[in-house]
């Protein structure tokens, strides 16, 4: 079980969901003022009227459950991140976890144990917590029962030890990155290039970010260039009507 998201303009997002052997679910992103800095996968977001809030913080997180496997019908196809799902890679989805976080499963009918990234949101069936790779789901016994029991315990964002062994290290912090304020979008360029001179030589940074909606483009005018949310926060108040934007790195 997968799905996708299809990115139409900065501000409109698409979510597709590929459901085996099953009618699509009726799926849509969370859109709020104060989910507007976030990335697609990161938003809130309703599956067939259940509403699943994407954890900001892995820390401590452990759930058990059912754990259910996907493979070669997916194999190829965008994940929730927009990568290509491998059936054969070390994968899961989860419903809520952070994207990229490494999480260790442990198969409570053997005792075998796999880790795997999560890199897709899912499964949305009643009592499974998470569905893993065919060759995750090969290593922990899964893949002939067709479900089993499992702990699933975040572990962190893998790197690199000295040693060559896996570090685990704690997410970044999302109020953490560079943001701009957008103050305007504009149907023809010029107009768009004069507000962006009178910024950029009043505040020392701004630009012009495209992008189409509905067929239609539009350009927007994106000051400044802050370090973290809460300093872009405070720098809107500067602009009448101004809103906080995640500047892409």
């Amino acid at each position: 079980m997968a799905f996708k998201y299809i990115k139409l303009s900065i501000n409109i997002l698409i979510l597709c969901v590929v459901v085996s052997c099953a009618p699509a679910y009726k799926v849509k992103v969370v859109e709020t003022p104060e989910t507007r800095v976030l990335k697609g996968h990161q938003k809130p977001y309703v599956v067939n009227g259940t509403r699943y809030d994407p954890l900001r913080d892995h820390s401590g997180f452990v759930q058990e459950g059912r754990a259910s496997w996907y493979g070669e019908q997916f194999h190829g196809r965008k994940t929730s991140n927009g990568e290509i799902y491998d059936m054969h890679a070390m994968t899961a989805a989860h419903k809520t976890l952070p994207m990229g976080v490494y999480v260790k499963v442990t198969n409570l009918d053997n005792g075998q144990q796999t880790v795997v990234r999560v890199n897709d949101r899912g499964p949305f069936v009643s009592g499974r917590i998470i569905d893993l790779s065919f060759s995750a789901a090969t290593k922990v016994g899964v893949v002939g029962p067709g479900t089993a029991p499992v702990r699933v315990e975040a572990l962190g964002f893998r790197a690199d030890g000295s040693d060559a062994k896996p570090v685990y290290r704690q997410p970044q912090n999302y109020d953490i990155g560079l943001f701009a304020v957008q103050i305007g979008a504009f149907g023809i360029l010029s107009n768009a290039e004069r507000l962006s001179n009178e910024m950029r030589a009043k505040y020392g940074a701004a630009t012009i970010n495209t992008g189409v909606v509905d067929g239609q483009t539009f350009y927007r005018v994106w000051v400044g260039r802050y370090t973290s949310l809460e300093e872009a926060e405070r720098a809107k108040v500067s602009f009448n009507g101004g809103f906080v934007v995640a500047i892409e790195k």
